[in-house]
């Protein structure tokens, strides 16, 4: 399984970082947490619900990214998690990424106190350890990157999550990665139209790859939306469930910016 170099780069330092952690809280500890955690909020079910209605939009909290460096200077999670509900999205999207994407598990925390939308946290997740403490963060959803998982462990990791009370994104970036995360039965996925080696974003892999889905199956177009002709493109293919960050983060009011291109 080839694995872009900017990816390798980051679950190379996920790994030591995870290392550390367990070191300060066992696995045995978290999964104690865990099961007092309060109840999901139900990521899946909330952008359903949307659907019936319109375009169903995972909102980003996002300050950094690695190709864009600082997105956001003034930065306050739960200021932006009250615009993103007030101007009607489904689900709140929060990175926590340290090293690469200035994020924080306060942030997370921070927006999902500050409203009542769903959470996803957007982070790299190759450990159990990872799933469970997401948990006890407070995640409702968490993203599992198809690229970055062995078949068994992509497997385990998304049983784990499940039997935790959290929804899992699977993400995806090709056809292959596609035929992977369909042979998991899992219905909620991911279309990443950003190219890991080359970071050029592409709306033609949502609609190259929503062709490959078939029943029930939910794909959210991730990356390169950045306008209302970009929302139209997509659901001319019928494509109506979005994952939004860096064009709200640049505005001054993110809500306001996403009431703009969607409604």
């Amino acid at each position: 399984m080839a694995v872009p170099s900017i990816l390798q780069r980051i679950l190379q330092r996920k790994a030591e970082q995870v290392d550390a952690g367990k070191l300060l809280v066992s696995i045995k500890d978290l999964a104690a947490q865990s099961k007092h955690c309060v109840p999901s909020r139900g990521f899946e079910r909330s952008l359903r619900q949307a659907l019936q209605n319109g375009p169903a939009v995972i909102a980003e909290v996002k300050k950094a990214s690695p190709s864009a460096g600082v997105i956001r200077e003034n930065f306050q999670p739960d200021a932006i998690a009250r615009s993103y509900e007030s101007a009607g999205a489904a689900c709140l999207s929060v990175l926590t990424d340290k090293d690469f994407f200035q994020g924080e598990a306060s942030h997370l925390q921070q927006a999902r106190a500050a409203c009542l939308l769903p959470v996803l946290r957007k982070d790299f997740i190759i450990d159990p350890w990872q799933v469970l403490e997401s948990r006890v963060m407070g995640a409702d959803c968490i993203l599992l990157i198809v690229a970055a998982l062995e078949e068994s462990k992509l497997q385990d990791l998304l049983a784990l999550a499940k039997e935790s009370g959290m929804d899992v994104l699977l993400e995806v970036h090709d056809e292959a990665e596609m035929e992977r995360a369909l042979r998991l039965d899992h219905d909620l996925i991911g279309v990443n139209n950003r190219n890991l080696n080359t970071f050029e974003t592409s709306l033609a892999t949502s609609e190259r790859l929503k062709k490959m889905l078939s029943g029930e199956q939910l794909l959210v177009t991730e990356s390169g939306i950045k306008t209302a002709d970009d929302v139209k493109r997509m659901q001319a293919c019928r494509i109506n469930t979005f994952l939004v960050g860096e064009a709200f983060m640049r505005e001054d009011d993110p809500g306001q910016a996403l009431k703009r291109m969607f409604f």
